[in-house]
């Protein structure tokens, strides 16, 4: 009996079959709110364990384990081309894949059906252009006198003075989200590190991710300064428990819309600017322009500079990206990455 089923451990069969146990598995707990919330409590815990063991590492060490997946991949898809050793490689490749589709739906899979925010919020309404009108010409007087106070370089365009002071800000932020949107527990300390792969994010039109392995925040260092602090902010609100991607541009919003920082409220304003006059020009083209016509000439700049560095780096890659990223948001029960309706919902319910 022994013998046998060592035997049946070592067939693809077997890993097949555990593999296909493990969606239908996944799948019944995400259908089931007292699963959804052990996982949500205990991504609490695992996230502030592998907090204090990864963050000290100075250089992202989730990038690393990426980079060992690939080439370990590589190999072994190589060797499945052998007749010799066909057999063994494939099966190396589903037991990797069975614990690795285990360990991130542990760690970070079941967290994008916790409850939508959406249906925290007083009203459920659909998002009107005339408002997002009103907010648009709200959040472009907000702009203009934020960016007035900040620093620029030589040439005239947005800079950060300092990243740690940023960062810190972002974790005492934690504070200002309303505790009916958020009871999440707040976080002391924080794992953000640029990635090792920043030039070639910069080609995918990736501007960051967070690693559930790790628990790090990785950025695009080299992103234009007027992104970057409202990116840290989305990241660190994945790295609170907010999986969806609209959900965490919405956290990192509250984080930094009334922040004493102006370099993460500007950002965070711009940030907000931009969604409502991308929502707006389906509608009203007109309008967008003559609100961009009434950028400051600050932030002319910073948008000269920014339009600049997506031309630059414009590539195939962005769109292969674009289209993997759509598909692994729907396959996570989220809008796909084309549209920003689902932030601008949530911002206009809560923008009573």
């Amino acid at each position: 009996m022994v013998i046998k089923n060592a035997t049946l451990i070592k067939t693809k069969r077997f890993w097949a079959g555990i593999l296909l146990a493990q969606f239908v598995l996944f799948f019944i707990f995400s259908k089931t709110d007292s699963c959804i919330t052990f996982f949500d409590q205990l991504y609490d815990i695992q996230k502030n364990v592998h907090i204090n063991l990864f963050s000290w590492v100075p250089f992202s060490l989730g990038d690393v384990l990426y980079i060992c997946v690939g080439v370990f991949l590589f190999v072994q898809t190589l060797l499945i081309f052998k007749k010799t050793c066909r057999r063994k490689p494939l099966i190396r490749i589903l037991i990797f894949l069975n614990i690795f589709y285990f360990s991130y739906q542990i760690f970070w899979g079941m967290m994008y059906f916790q409850t939508p925010i959406i249906k925290k919020l007083p009203s459920e309404e659909e998002p009107s252009f005339s408002k997002a009108k009103i907010l648009a010409k709200k959040y472009l007087e907000n702009c203009k006198i934020t960016r007035q106070q900040t620093r620029e370089d030589k040439n005239g365009v947005f800079i950060i003075t300092s990243e740690n002071l940023l960062i810190q800000e972002i974790i005492n932020q934690d504070k200002s989200i309303p505790k009916i949107i958020s009871s999440k527990e707040e976080l002391f300390s924080l794992s953000v590190k640029p990635s090792l792969y920043s030039e070639i994010m910069s080609y995918t039109g990736i501007s960051g991710y967070y690693n559930p392995f790790t628990a790090e925040n990785q950025y695009n260092k080299n992103l234009p300064h007027s992104i970057l602090p409202f990116t840290i902010a989305h990241e660190t609100a994945h790295q609170l428990g907010f999986a969806r991607e609209q959900e965490a541009n919405f956290i990192a919003y509250l984080k930094g819309i009334d922040s004493k920082n102006l370099e993460l409220r500007y950002s965070t304003e711009l940030f907000t600017l931009k969604s409502l006059l991308r929502y707006i020009n389906i509608e009203d083209p007109a309008f967008v322009e003559n609100i961009i016509a009434q950028y400051s000439p600050e932030m002319k700049r910073d948008r000269a500079y920014e339009r600049n560095f997506m031309r630059k780096h414009a590539s195939k890659l962005e769109d292969f990206f674009g289209f993997t990223n759509d598909i692994f948001l729907k396959s996570n029960r989220q809008e796909g990455s084309i549209t920003y309706s689902y932030f601008i919902i949530l911002l206009l319910n809560y923008e009573k």
